[in-house]
């Protein structure tokens, strides 16, 4: 696709354009399809998450301040998307207590299997608990892999300031986690 002509798909997709943004799902679906089917090994899952890049791209799309980026833009969000499904993948079967209970491992590795499931279960709990801003900051920065920059946009924050609640978060979270177990 030319550079020229995709930037304009951008600009009009980024004003509210759908048959630009669809142009573009068009040309990029092979290039995202290909990234996630990489980190994923699973063709039905990477189709979905496929799908998630695109509507997730569509909705910040409004974020990205150079057209002539999106492609790189758009191959990190499958990235990054990519590799919080395999994350969350390996987290739900260590967790899931049927699989516990089926799998054949050695009884070592179970143990470490539901420690770690044990250890997660704590951690969703302290986050529940605390502040909306140290929260959602915390979820953006380590659960959804976003930037400080992404996270500078969405909170319309400095990048210092997302800096300093991250840091800020981190050490209330470590408390909250010291004292509650």
């Amino acid at each position: 696709m030319d550079t020229q002509y995709m930037r304009q798909l951008v600009e009009r997709a980024q004003r509210g354009d759908r048959e630009a943004f669809g142009r573009l799902v068009e040309q990029f679906a092979p290039t995202v399809l290909r990234i996630v089917h990489r980190r994923l090994r699973d063709v039905a899952e990477a189709e979905e998450i496929s799908q998630e890049v695109f509507i997730c791209a569509m909705r910040k799309l409004h974020q990205l301040r150079s057209p002539e980026r999106f492609p790189g833009w758009l191959r990190q969000i499958a990235a990054r998307m990519s590799l919080n499904r395999v994350t969350r993948r390996s987290r739900d079967l260590l967790c899931d207590p049927d699989r516990i209970g089926a799998a054949r491992a050695v009884p070592s590795e179970m143990l470490d299997g539901m420690v770690r499931c044990e250890e997660a279960s704590q951690l969703r709990s302290c986050l529940d608990g605390m502040r909306e801003m140290d929260r959602r900051t915390l979820i953006a920065f380590y659960f959804e892999g976003q930037s400080l920059k992404q996270m500078s946009d969405d909170f319309d924050s400095p990048v210092g300031t997302i800096k300093r609640r991250l840091h800020t978060a981190r050490r209330r979270l470590r408390d909250k986690l010291s004292t509650a177990y």
